[in-house]
């Protein structure tokens, strides 16, 4: 049986987005970081049916110099002693810089299936905005989007209100 995944965004999936005038931002300092409701149980369940759980995250506050690589590092230690993650993988570029691996481009699902030895269609992608549908979408995976305020006019192959309900949309594809 081949491997299969969960590709999770961070900002908005694993923990709240912070929310200025409208839209969503990435926690730039460890203390801003709030795991979001139920992620830990949800992860936990879904590694206990087989799955590797890999972060994929956008992190252009990076090259924008908003952020620090050990500032950004302690968030992702954070993450890595609260929840079942197997990887995370990081793109750290801005949008004029034209690589490979910044969501809606699949480069960061594709590396990890190599890496991971990973069946892209036998898998999924959780996310809360465009561009995490769009990397899943080119990528071959499942699309779950994680409803929120700033998304309604994203597409995706299912839409949940909370983070436990692709528990159900999982069961029901595995049966």
């Amino acid at each position: 049986m081949s491997k299969r995944a969960i590709f999770l965004d961070r900002d908005g999936v694993i923990n709240r987005v912070i929310m200025k005038e409208g839209k969503p931002y990435s926690p730039r300092k460890l203390s801003d970081c709030r795991l979001t409701d139920g992620i830990n149980d949800v992860l936990l369940r879904l590694k206990e049916d087989g799955f590797i759980l890999i972060v994929v995250t956008n992190q252009p506050d990076i090259s924008r110099g908003l952020i620090r690589w050990d500032e950004l590092n302690s968030i992702h230690d954070l993450i890595r002693s609260e929840l079942p993650i197997d990887d995370i993988i990081v793109c750290p570029h801005d949008n004029d810089d034209n690589c490979a691996c910044r969501k809606p481009k699949p480069g960061m699902i594709v590396e990890s299936a190599r890496k991971w030895g990973i069946d892209i269609a036998g898998s999924f992608l959780f996310g809360d905005t465009w561009k995490d549908m769009g990397a899943g979408e080119k990528a071959g995976c499942t699309t779950i989007l994680l409803d929120a305020p700033y998304n309604q006019d994203v597409k995706s192959n299912h839409r949940i209100k909370n983070i436990s309900e692709a528990l159900e949309i999982i069961i029901k594809k595995e049966s």
